[in-house]
């Protein structure tokens, strides 16, 4: 028995773990309390996630599907068969008829994404598909525009504000998404102690609003309207900070925007009377140092981007943007911004073929996934790589998207499960755990500094693989030259790894036969100019970085517009507004007495990997339920648990309502990530009764955000009306249900699967 140090990999908040070994499998896993960050914090999903990766359902071999099924192949067999029809679908159809989707999994490991890439590259693809399109591409869209590099991302300085206003977030439960912040909620204690205001606009009273100093409530995907008022106030107070005008650009272009959206009228669209949003405008300029900030509440409206924007004005405007107690854009090991404007990374230009639609970060939107699939014509999708994601689950419209999925020549699936997508897959790669890989803290806190307390931290592999699974960096390799494509483009760096391989196992026969990513690692760090890897694992809890400058070196000095300012009004965005925001008034106005559902997370999920595990499914909680205010569901004759059909114009799903004073009159809510019927190979999962949230959004290019391509997945109006019919769970997820998986054998077939790929 062993007990070592290592680093969650679950979520941004990167929480230091203590976990203990026996006979290759680790037992216990506890919070490291000597972390020089996380300070002895972990969450209850962080301390179990060892039991949801050591499970009979984790797949130890590539499987393939023959005569309808999924079975186990070897290595060879598996590439072999994927290289020989990568190879004709090129040379039939050209390079863009192969596509990948790139999961949030994926990016919670510093050398997945970056190899995934690289094959995608090799491939000659520009047809890349990300998770951003659900819950965050719009920052990304309006950073490039705003501050000229995707990854300029400000922040809240927790450490230091005095007043935080946080709209369409929960970090108690979600934790802080751009930015790692162990404990959230101890971090709001923190805050409140030293006589910060906090204030949570929302509309649900969240664990967060109860932490809160206040909680107002807001009509769900109003947003922009409630950031236009609080610019307008701005404005009318001359309350712009003159000293930082040297930095801004379109200042009275903005000015001349807001001018007609007063609170008064503002007020009709959000519910927030005028009153409570000029005091909250006036708590947030009397404060010595401020921030708004906003989360996926925002991100995934009708006008996400907008929203965003307004909300960067805000604060740049304000004077709180590069100020101690205001918003910080960090320093990673180096000046990542500056490199990637310079050499053009995630800043590809080129516009999807359905929709029009323009790349963010590299990637079109998800949401014209099944329209690029379905469509003929030159560049059609034929086959696609999901890694590190679910698509069926997360994307919008999952029954149009199965049907595009179930028509393709080539589905492969790289992951640690055989999930909704895998079982619809021609083939299934078995990927490691973050348990069973070395790892450097992800991309954002290591290379763009987004961190309350800035450190650096490495980890070894504390268990070894079982049976054929391997790390996503090895099979991206592999993938390259069963393929016939040199990683990045370069046939020279795929023969350079082979060689680097070949002899790391020479010189360490134990090693298992994948790259030696210690050493790709250790590469990265000193090519960056930072400790190196091994150097790292001298500092079990992780070393606190000594190079952190103090606010003020943003504006002027690290800011990538051509000009070198803060462009507050570029054409793009102003376009969008005066184009968007009076049809969503009108729209607003028009819809006023109806429902409208939002998103709701609870502490035992995330996003849709933990129903795999009896404890967060236990027999009370074996499905998701629709929350109602008890004003809504008496105005319907509904009664605590009974059955409703929600629907929109896209589908409709049946489930359980649970009433709930904490929303606002008129809002309703649906957590996400549930519907796992047809997974084949989760069987904990397969067994519940919960219904996909998404089925209910609708996708393709009209239903898209256009800035980012962003998917509308909440704040959207629903029918709720008495269940009509029978409660047959098993379509509940909006799919067929699965064939159950024989005991201690592969996959068995999918009935909706088709024959022969």
């Amino acid at each position: 028995m062993t007990t070592t140090t290592t680093f969650c990999r679950i979520c941004e908040s990167l929480c230091g773990l203590e976990v203990t070994v026996e006979d290759g499998r680790v037992t216990t896993v506890a919070p490291d309390r000597e972390h020089v960050a996380t300070r002895g914090f972990a969450c209850v999903k962080g301390i179990k996630q060892a039991r949801m990766y050591d499970t009979p359902d984790r797949l130890t071999q590539p499987l393939m599907r023959k005569d309808g099924a999924l079975v186990p192949v070897s290595w060879d067999e598996a590439l072999a068969d994927i290289g020989r029809r990568v190879k004709a679908l090129r040379a039939d159809h050209g390079a863009d008829s192969l596509a990948m989707y790139v999961g949030t999994a994926a990016g919670f490991s510093l050398l997945h994404p970056i190899f995934a890439q690289g094959f995608m590259e090799g491939l000659g693809s520009s047809n890349l598909y990300s998770s951003a399109t659900q819950d965050c591409a719009n920052k990304f869209a309006v950073s490039k525009q705003i501050y000229g590099f995707p990854f300029t991302q400000p922040f809240p300085d927790l450490e230091h504000t005095h007043c935080l206003i946080v709209v369409g977030a929960n970090p108690v439960v979600s934790k802080w998404s751009f930015l790692q912040v162990p404990n959230p909620f101890l971090q709001l204690h923190e805050l409140r102690k030293r006589g910060a205001e906090v204030i949570v606009v929302d509309p649900r009273r969240t664990e967060t609003a109860r932490a809160a100093s206040e909680h107002v409530f807001i009509r769900p995907d109003t947003d922009v309207f409630f950031y236009l008022g609080f610019l307008h106030e701005l404005f009318a107070r001359d309350a712009v900070d003159a000293t930082r005008a040297a930095h801004l650009s379109g200042v009275d272009t903005l000015a001349e925007l807001v001018a007609p959206y007063t609170p008064e009228r503002c007020a009709a669209v959000t519910g927030i009377d005028a009153t409570t949003l000029r005091r909250l405008v006036d708590t947030y300029l009397q404060a010595d140092g401020a921030a708004l900030y906003s989360s996926t509440g925002v991100n995934m409206g009708t006008d996400g981007s907008l929203g965003f924007w307004l909300q960067e004005c805000i604060n740049a405007l304000s004077g709180n943007l590069d100020r101690a107690g205001g918003t910080r854009v960090g320093h990673g090991i180096f000046d990542f911004a500056k490199f990637g404007k310079r050499f053009g990374v995630a800043t590809k230009e080129g516009r999807s073929r359905v929709g029009g639609f323009s790349r963010t970060n590299d990637a079109f939107p998800g949401g014209v996934l099944a329209d690029e699939i379905l469509t003929p014509g030159p560049g059609q999708v034929r086959g696609l790589f999901v890694t590190g994601g679910n698509p069926l689950i997360t994307m919008p419209n999952a029954g149009r998207l199965r049907e595009a999925l179930q028509s393709l020549d080539l589905l492969v699936t790289v992951d640690i499960y055989c999930n909704e997508t895998g079982s619809l897959a021609t083939h299934v790669l078995p990927a490691t755990s973050p348990f069973q890989r070395p790892d450097l803290p992800f991309f954002f806190p290591l290379w763009l500094g987004m961190q309350t307390r800035p450190y650096l931290q490495a980890t070894r592999a504390v268990v070894p693989p079982q049976g054929d699974q391997r790390d996503e960096a090895t099979i991206y390799h592999d993938l390259c030259r069963a393929c016939g494509v040199g990683l990045f483009g370069s046939k020279a760096v795929t023969a350079a790894l082979q060689t680097w391989r070949r002899w790391h196992r020479w010189r360490h026969p134990d090693a298992g036969p994948g790259l030696p990513q210690e050493g790709i690692l250790d590469a990265l760090q000193r090519l960056a100019g930072a400790p190196g890897f091994h150097a790292l694992l001298d500092h079990p809890h992780g070393v606190l970085r000594d190079d952190v400058p103090p606010p003020g070196d943003f504006l002027g000095a690290r800011v990538q517009t051509d000009d070198g300012k803060v462009h507050l009004a570029p054409d793009a965005l102003v376009a969008a507004l005066r184009a968007r925001v009076p049809a969503a008034e009108a729209r607003e106005r028009a819809h006023r007495g109806r429902l409208k559902l939002i998103t709701k997370r609870a502490l035992t999920t995330h996003n849709s990997w933990t129903h795999n595990l009896e404890d967060f499914v236990p027999e009370r909680n074996r499905t998701n339920k629709l929350y109602m205010h008890p004003d809504d569901a008496d105005a319907r004759g509904l009664a605590d648990g009974d059955v409703v059909d929600v629907t929109t114009a896209t589908a409709s799903v049946r489930l359980p309502v649970e009433l709930l004073d904490d929303l606002m009159p008129g809002v309703v809510a649906l957590p996400h990530g549930w519907g796992h019927q047809h997974a084949i190979g989760l069987s904990v999962a397969r067994r519940t009764e919960g219904v996909n949230v998404n089925l209910l959004a609708a996708d393709g290019p009209e239903a898209l955000e256009p800035v980012s391509g962003m998917a509308h997945l909440t704040g959207f109006v629903v029918d709720v009306t008495p269940a009509a019919g029978p409660r047959d769970t098993s379509s509940w997820s909006g799919m067929p249900p699965a064939t159950p998986r024989p005991a201690g054998g592969p996959p068995a077939a999918d009935p909706a699967a088709p024959e022969g790929r």
